[in-house]
Order: structure tokens, then sequence, then C-alpha cells
């Protein structure tokens, strides 16, 4: 893959849950991993994300049941993402302007892993810890 400065700060190990699993099941895959989103997959298919925010936002301020609303009902969709190339200060504007604290980073059109703003905020800390 050859240098990418992104490289190194995605999660590479991708947590997925089924289109029709129900938020409490892709809650607990988060707590039990320690991650804040989950690819959501379509018969083997990537077709959205759902976060930790997604759950607060679209089923808690709204008192809906986590036990039998489905991942698809409140998941993120299309999927955005970025090539593993992006540079870092473009990930995050890119992150900015679609109000997205995950994104999916692909390598020649496969996808190849997760950033995250707290992954960014790692980098941009290390970067700023080599030149001082």
């Amino acid at each position: 893959m050859g240098l990418s400065l992104l490289a190194n700060y995605i999660a590479t190990e991708i947590a997925e849950v089924d289109y029709e699993a129900t938020i409490f099941e892709a809650a607990h895959e988060m707590e039990t991993r320690r991650i804040g989103s989950l690819l959501v997959k379509k018969e083997g298919e990537p077709t959205g994300i759902i976060t930790e925010s997604n759950i607060v936002r679209q089923i808690v301020a709204k008192g809906l049941d986590a036990s039998i609303t489905p991942v698809h009902d409140i998941m993120i969709s299309p999927i955005l993402s970025l090539d593993v190339y992006a540079m870092p200060h473009e990930a995050f504007l890119f992150m900015a302007e679609h109000e997205i604290r995950h994104v999916v980073i692909t390598h020649e059109g496969e996808i190849i892993g997760m950033l995250s703003v707290r992954d960014l905020l790692h980098f941009f800390k290390d970067a700023a810890d080599t030149k001082s």
C-alpha cells in the first residue's frame, strides 16, 4: 500500500452488524468491543454505518425500543468513505463537512478500515509531539 499517513491510525478490524439486527444487539456489540461504530451489512454487502451517536439521538432521545428497532431504521446510508491516501487534514474537513464522527477508509475501492475523530486526534497529537 505504500506510504499513507492515515494507515497507522485506522481501525483495520472492522466490526459488523447485520442489517436486521436490533439496536440493542448493535449497542451490546459496541460495548463488548469498546468501539463507537459498526459497519451494517445486508446479505454480506456493506449498506451503512451505525454509531453511538445514532443510538443516542434516534433511539434514546425519541424513547424508541432498542430491543425491537432494527439497525437499518437509523443507520447512516449511503456509506461515506475516503481513500487511505487522503491527508489527515482532508479527513478532518470531510468529517466536519458531513457532520460525522466515523468514516470508512478504502483502498482501490475496497473497505479496509474505519477512521474516527478520536483517531484523528491521536494523529494530530503525535504530529504536534514530533515538532516539539
